[in-house]
């Protein structure tokens, strides 16, 4: 009985430290990716250069300028960045990188 309990406390723990590592990640549609390198293609912000890690979950520093998306392109709840010639997706109010844009 006790182990029955201690393998269902262990799965749980495990469960929900992957869900935690999930939420931390966003994913967007490949159509919505596309739509974002398009956008960033034609409006051709400058790359600001960091020398900070650039990956996600990384909050990228006060002095790097977030830009908002058009509503087209439908991730409207974050802005972007180009940094170091990698286009970023940003959760607006931590500075938090959520996706890299390939």
């Amino acid at each position: 009985m006790r182990y029955s309990v201690l393998i269902t406390l262990v799965a749980s723990l495990a469960s929900t430290a992957a869900l935690a590592q999930t939420s931390t990640t966003t994913t967007i549609t490949t159509e919505q990716q596309s739509k974002v390198r398009t956008y960033v293609m034609k409006e051709k912000p400058a790359s600001m250069k960091v020398t900070e890690t650039v990956s996600v979950g990384t909050a990228l520093p006060s002095s790097v300028t977030l830009h908002t998306l058009p509503s087209d392109v439908g991730v409207t709840q974050y802005r972007f960045a180009v940094i170091n010639d990698k286009t970023v997706l940003v959760e607006p109010g931590t500075r938090k990188i959520v996706q890299i844009i390939e």
